[in-house]
């Protein structure tokens, strides 16, 4: 039998995406390009973790890309604001796991968005909005400025004060952007981000947690 994309190499693997059968060529070609790939997916999650970038390959993806170089991730601002970038990531896994429809790309690019927005702020004081058409990307957008909220509310009540600063939501956002890249496969369809999101979650867990609930569980681009 042929292969169900390109009718003349022979198949080789069932595709779940297709519920057909199709050669490894076009499985290499298609995946979350053309197929939206289901995340049980063998082959797919046999290409995640062969093409993994290496921590010389990312650096220099954050030097290229609009990753936000200037912003400093070092030292222990992870360990001090685990809480926040947990937060952020729930608010993030949620809007994914409403939508199926949403992909790594609509996460980075309402987190680029939200962050050039703090930047902007930070360094001019001013309020500026980018435009975001894709109404998926303004949901994610909304859902995690309502966890901002949350959290500064969370601290007002526990601390009398809301201690978070602007910079310290520009740094939670830029972590998560660049662990967006480094997880994410780059490809249109890509949820190799999400997936891994959506693994830290499960359903119905609380969104706002406690600072001996938070653990470690998210990792360090």
């Amino acid at each position: 039998m042929s292969c169900a994309i390109c009718e003349t190499r022979k198949e080789k693997r069932f595709c779940l995406a297709l519920h057909g059968r199709i050669c490894r060529q076009c499985c290499a070609e298609q995946r979350e390009v053309t197929l939206d790939c289901p995340s049980e997916c063998v082959y797919l999650q046999q290409a995640r973790e062969h093409e993994k970038p290496s921590a010389e390959e990312f650096a220099e993806k954050v030097k290229d890309a609009d990753l936000f170089a200037k912003v400093d991730l070092s030292g222990d601002f992870v360990d001090e604001h685990r809480e926040l970038i947990v937060a952020f990531s729930y608010a993030v896994a949620k809007c994914a796991r409403a939508d199926r429809s949403v992909y790594d790309r609509d996460l980075i690019a309402a987190l680029t968005s939200l962050s050039k927005r703090y930047e902007t702020r930070i360094n001019s004081g001013l309020h500026y909005e980018s435009p975001i058409t894709s109404l998926a990307q303004q949901a994610i957008s909304a859902e995690v400025q309502n966890m901002l909220m949350e959290f500064r509310q969370a601290e007002q009540k526990h601390f009398g004060y809301a201690r978070l600063r602007d910079t310290d939501v520009l740094r939670a956002l830029v972590f998560l952007l660049r662990m967006a890249y480094r997880k994410s496969m780059g490809r249109a369809k890509s949820r190799a981000f999400i997936d891994f999101l959506l693994a830290q979650f499960p359903v119905n867990e609380s969104a706002i947690l406690a600072p001996d609930q938070v653990g470690s569980r998210l990792v360090m681009p």
